[in-house]
């Protein structure tokens, strides 16, 4: 497991915490503008955690790719993600 794979397990295991304290937040009835930004904050983490695995596979598998000259397949992947990431 490389550097980016290890930070990227760390923020989705950070968002899992916090996914579980908005679900108690939810079921003890907590104020909803408190629930919202901790909602916010999971998906900050969530964004982090996507953008560190996008930068491992562009740095290892889109490079590797150039080098043996096989690189479109990989390139509209990550373009393919990306627009994911921006049709919201």
């Amino acid at each position: 497991m490389n550097e980016e794979q290890k930070k990227a397990l760390q923020s989705l295991k950070t968002s899992k915490g916090q996914i579980e304290g908005i679900i108690k937040m939810i079921e003890e009835g907590r104020y909803c503008v408190d629930v919202s930004n901790q909602i916010i904050a999971a998906q900050a983490l969530l964004k982090k955690a996507n953008l560190l695995i996008l930068k491992q596979h562009i740095h290892h598998c889109v490079k590797d790719a150039f080098k043996h000259d096989n690189a479109d397949e990989k390139i509209d992947e990550v373009i393919d993600i990306l627009s994911k990431m921006t049709d919201r």
